[in-house]
Protein backbone atom coordinates (compact mmCIF):
# COMPACT_ATOMS: atom_id res chain seq x y z
CA UNK A 1 0.00 0.00 0.00
CA UNK A 2 3.10 2.52 1.18
CA UNK A 3 4.47 1.81 -2.37
CA UNK A 4 1.18 2.69 -4.09
CA UNK A 5 0.39 5.83 -2.49
CA UNK A 6 4.31 6.76 -3.56
CA UNK A 7 3.95 5.98 -6.92
CA UNK A 8 0.66 7.89 -6.58
CA UNK A 9 2.45 11.11 -4.79
CA UNK A 10 5.12 10.89 -7.53
CA UNK A 11 2.98 10.73 -10.50
CA UNK A 12 0.41 13.62 -9.11
CA UNK A 13 4.06 16.23 -8.69
CA UNK A 14 5.31 15.27 -11.78
CA UNK A 15 2.05 16.36 -13.88
CA UNK A 16 1.20 19.32 -11.72
CA UNK A 17 5.32 20.34 -12.30
CA UNK A 18 4.64 19.92 -15.96
CA UNK A 19 1.45 22.11 -16.27
CA UNK A 20 3.28 24.32 -14.39
CA UNK A 21 4.14 27.85 -16.01
CA UNK A 22 7.88 28.96 -15.15
CA UNK A 23 8.48 32.67 -13.64
CA UNK A 24 9.22 33.98 -16.61
CA UNK A 25 6.17 32.50 -18.51
CA UNK A 26 4.13 34.35 -15.92
CA UNK A 27 6.07 37.54 -16.02
CA UNK A 28 5.16 37.53 -19.85
CA UNK A 29 1.44 36.33 -19.43
CA UNK A 30 1.09 39.35 -17.43
CA UNK A 31 3.60 41.82 -19.65
CA UNK A 32 0.84 40.54 -22.24
CA UNK A 33 -2.46 40.96 -20.43
CA UNK A 34 -1.33 44.31 -18.94
CA UNK A 35 -0.24 45.32 -22.89
CA UNK A 36 -4.27 44.39 -24.07
CA UNK A 37 -5.51 47.00 -21.04
CA UNK A 38 -3.20 49.57 -21.54
CA UNK A 39 -4.23 49.45 -25.65
CA UNK A 40 -7.59 50.13 -24.44
CA UNK A 41 -6.85 52.63 -22.24
CA UNK A 42 -5.00 54.16 -24.91
CA UNK A 43 -1.79 54.44 -22.41
CA UNK A 44 0.87 55.44 -25.13
CA UNK A 45 3.10 56.01 -22.05
CA UNK A 46 3.02 52.49 -21.07
CA UNK A 47 2.84 51.24 -24.79
CA UNK A 48 5.74 53.58 -25.94
CA UNK A 49 8.21 52.12 -23.42
CA UNK A 50 7.39 47.88 -23.98
CA UNK A 51 7.69 48.45 -27.65
CA UNK A 52 11.11 48.24 -28.92
CA UNK A 53 12.60 50.99 -31.13
CA UNK A 54 12.33 48.42 -34.53
CA UNK A 55 9.03 46.79 -33.29
CA UNK A 56 6.97 45.70 -36.49
CA UNK A 57 2.99 45.50 -36.07
CA UNK A 58 0.74 43.97 -38.92
CA UNK A 59 -2.78 44.30 -38.96
CA UNK A 60 -5.59 43.18 -41.64
CA UNK A 61 -5.37 46.74 -42.88
CA UNK A 62 -1.30 46.88 -43.21
CA UNK A 63 1.64 46.87 -41.54
CA UNK A 64 3.96 49.96 -39.88
CA UNK A 65 6.40 50.50 -37.04
CA UNK A 66 5.75 51.66 -33.74
CA UNK A 67 5.68 55.30 -33.87
CA UNK A 68 2.47 54.31 -36.36
CA UNK A 69 1.34 52.31 -34.02
CA UNK A 70 1.46 54.34 -31.35
CA UNK A 71 0.26 57.57 -33.42
CA UNK A 72 -2.67 55.00 -33.83
CA UNK A 73 -3.61 53.97 -30.45
CA UNK A 74 -3.29 58.02 -29.28
CA UNK A 75 -5.73 59.23 -31.86
CA UNK A 76 -8.07 56.42 -31.63
CA UNK A 77 -8.53 55.81 -35.34
CA UNK A 78 -8.35 52.21 -33.98
CA UNK A 79 -9.33 52.26 -30.42
CA UNK A 80 -8.69 48.73 -29.14
CA UNK A 81 -11.37 48.80 -26.72
CA UNK A 82 -11.84 45.29 -25.51
CA UNK A 83 -9.55 42.16 -26.16
CA UNK A 84 -11.27 38.46 -24.69
CA UNK A 85 -8.42 36.58 -24.47
CA UNK A 86 -9.74 32.62 -25.08
CA UNK A 87 -6.03 31.08 -24.65
CA UNK A 88 -2.56 31.63 -24.51
CA UNK A 89 0.16 30.03 -25.04
CA UNK A 90 4.23 31.27 -24.36
CA UNK A 91 7.44 29.77 -25.60
CA UNK A 92 10.40 30.71 -24.03
CA UNK A 93 13.59 30.33 -25.91
CA UNK A 94 17.03 32.36 -24.31
CA UNK A 95 16.21 35.52 -23.69
CA UNK A 96 13.34 35.39 -26.55
CA UNK A 97 9.94 35.23 -25.64
CA UNK A 98 6.69 33.96 -28.39
CA UNK A 99 3.09 34.45 -26.95
CA UNK A 100 0.25 33.76 -29.04
CA UNK A 101 -3.22 34.81 -27.98
CA UNK A 102 -6.41 33.53 -28.90
CA UNK A 103 -8.79 36.58 -29.14
CA UNK A 104 -12.38 38.31 -29.98
CA UNK A 105 -11.70 41.98 -30.15
CA UNK A 106 -13.82 44.44 -30.27
CA UNK A 107 -12.37 47.84 -31.87
CA UNK A 108 -13.54 51.04 -32.90
CA UNK A 109 -12.38 51.73 -36.67
CA UNK A 110 -13.16 54.57 -38.68
CA UNK A 111 -16.65 55.14 -36.47
CA UNK A 112 -18.03 51.48 -36.02
CA UNK A 113 -17.68 49.06 -33.47
CA UNK A 114 -16.80 45.77 -34.58
CA UNK A 115 -15.93 42.41 -33.34
CA UNK A 116 -13.22 39.88 -34.88
CA UNK A 117 -11.26 36.62 -33.78
CA UNK A 118 -7.77 36.80 -33.80
CA UNK A 119 -5.04 34.62 -32.81
CA UNK A 120 -2.41 37.33 -32.05
CA UNK A 121 1.72 37.08 -32.13
CA UNK A 122 3.57 38.24 -30.20
CA UNK A 123 7.86 38.59 -30.16
CA UNK A 124 9.30 39.74 -26.62
CA UNK A 125 13.04 40.36 -25.90
CA UNK A 126 14.46 40.44 -22.84
CA UNK A 127 17.02 43.66 -22.99
CA UNK A 128 18.77 44.31 -19.58
CA UNK A 129 16.27 44.20 -17.20
CA UNK A 130 13.28 44.63 -19.10
CA UNK A 131 11.08 42.91 -21.99
CA UNK A 132 10.64 45.01 -25.36
CA UNK A 133 8.12 43.74 -28.22
CA UNK A 134 9.89 43.36 -31.00
CA UNK A 135 6.61 42.27 -33.48
CA UNK A 136 3.01 41.78 -33.19
CA UNK A 137 0.74 40.43 -35.80
CA UNK A 138 -2.90 39.69 -35.74
CA UNK A 139 -3.97 36.59 -37.57
CA UNK A 140 -7.43 36.61 -39.17
CA UNK A 141 -8.74 33.13 -37.68
CA UNK A 142 -12.61 31.55 -37.02
CA UNK A 143 -13.62 31.11 -33.41
CA UNK A 144 -13.22 27.52 -33.44
CA UNK A 145 -9.53 27.78 -33.83
CA UNK A 146 -7.68 26.39 -31.20
CA UNK A 147 -3.56 27.40 -30.33
CA UNK A 148 -1.78 24.23 -29.86
CA UNK A 149 0.36 24.03 -26.81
Amino acid sequence: MKKHFFIFTLLLFSVSFTFAQSSTEQEIEKLSMDKWQWMADKDVAKLEKLFDDKAKFVHMSGSWKKDRELEIIESGSIWYKKADVHDTAIEISGNTALVWNRITLTAHVRGNDVENEFTVTEVYQKQGEEWKMLALTFSSVRDTHEIEH
